[in-house]
Formats: structure tokens, sequence, C-alpha cells
């Protein structure tokens, strides 16, 4: 059994080689941050399931509950802030490591510390923003959120009278073809996939890295519970992302 540094020393190894990283989050980097995972207690999604888009777009009651649900969600990542593990992904980028990041979180914490847009894909979406279901008319979630404090239960858009969400991907919703495209050539195109804070249980995300793989890129995993694809990795690191991804960086 290896040590954690002994993991760290040959996750570093594989770094040093590596000139065209691709890293795929997940909500394990953003718990560190104060923002609970689906399946985390004190979940918002445990308290309330959340909506589908089929019911959202079909059902008055779906939109309520939706917006409802969403004000205690607004107010954790509003108050969410980077962590050492999302700082230390700038690194790599700044140190021109880091090909792309494709994150399965819509909290924008990537963003924040320091990311080129360019490189980051938000898979599924992001919350910072509202977006009309019909004309795809986008607003700051701030300005909705105003709506939504002082009495609106369902938000239309101002434009065309259509249903206003969160700019995130609901259940049973697809992801643009042009996002799933992007996040998709990144993993082909890497020599090192970085998986960090994933469970890889959610596809089309957790099908990225068998991309990577058929490609023969190296796979390492830095994820606190065991993955599908733990048996593929080279190196598998079960720690939480703010303590070792800054380490590994270090090494480097």
């Amino acid at each position: 059994m290896q040590t954690l540094h002994e993991q760290l020393q040959d996750a570093a190894e594989l770094m040093r080689k590596a000139r065209k990283v691709v890293a795929l989050t997940g909500a394990g980097i953003s718990t560190e941050s104060g923002i609970p995972d689906f399946r985390s207690p004190g979940s918002t999604w445990l308290k309330n399931p959340p909506v589908s888009y089929p019911d959202f777009v079909s059902k008055p009651e779906a939109r309520r509950q939706y917006w409802a649900t969403r004000r205690g969600l607004s107010a954790q990542i509003l108050a969410a802030r980077p962590n050492a593990a999302h700082h230390a992904l700038v690194e790599l980028e700044r140190r021109q490591k880091l090909l792309g990041l494709v994150t399965q979180n819509f909290d924008g914490l990537h963003l924040d510390a320091g990311h080129d847009p360019a490189r980051v894909v938000e898979i599924h979406g992001t919350s910072r923003e509202a977006a009309c279901v019909l004309c795809g008319t986008r607003v700051p979630m701030v300005e909705i959120q105003r709506r939504i404090d002082s009495g609106e239960e369902d938000p239309q858009c101002q434009s065309c009278n259509g249903y206003m969400k969160s700019a995130t991907i609901l259940f049973g919703q697809h992801i643009p073809a042009a996002v799933l495209a992007r996040a998709k050539e990144l993993a082909e195109a890497c020599d090192l996939f970085l998986v960090v804070g994933s469970s890889l249980q959610v596809s089309p995300a957790a099908h990225l890295p068998l991309l990577a793989l058929k490609k023969n890129a190296p796979l390492l995993i830095i994820n606190l519970m065991s993955t599908p694809l733990d048996s593929s990795a080279d190196v598998v690191i079960q720690e939480k992302a703010g303590l070792a991804l800054p380490r590994l960086i270090e090494m480097l």
C-alpha cells in the first residue's frame, strides 16, 4: 500500500512529462468551498429532489418548486470562493501545461480562480445566468433572483414570455452539441487526463476519460471515493482535492 507521498510522487512524474493536460472536475472540488454535492448531508437536493426538464417546461407547480429550491442554493453559491484545488489548477495553466478544463460544476469558481474562459468547458452550464427556454435570451441570475425575492414564483422572459430557468442542464435536458463536442475534442487531444473530485457516475462527462484512454493518454484520479475507472488509472489518490492537488503542483 503506497503512502500519499509516494502516490503524489508517481502523479508528479506523469505530470512532468505532460504538455497537454485536460482536467475533469466534479462536485468534490467545490464541496471544499462550501457547496454540498447531491449526496452530501445538508444538500438542498436531498430535501427537494431536482425538477426534471420535461416537468419544468410542462408543469407550473414544478417551476415554482424549482425556483423555491434554488433560493437556498443561490445563497450557497454566492457565498462560495475558490479553494486551494481551484488555484492549483490555475497554476497548472500558468505553467502552460493545461490544455483545457471540463467541469461538471455550474458554480463558476474555476473562472473566479482566474482561468482563461476559453480553456473552460462548463458541461452542465452556469448558475450565474438565467436563460429563456424558448428564445434563449440570457440575463444575470441576480436579476432573476431579485424578481423571485420580490414575489414572482414563475419568472418569464421579458422578450418572448417564455419560461426562465438557470442556464444549467436539468435532468432530461440535452447538453448543447457544441459544448459536448468541445469536451470530447479536449479529451482526445490530451497527453494526460486528470480527474478531480468526480465520482465518474454521471454521463456524458464520465465517458471523457475513456476517450483519453483510447488515445493511450495516462489517467490520474484524485477523488475521496473510488470510481468505476480506478482500475484503468495510472495513479489513484483518494484524498481531498484541496490537499492533494496543491502538493502535486508544488512537486513539479
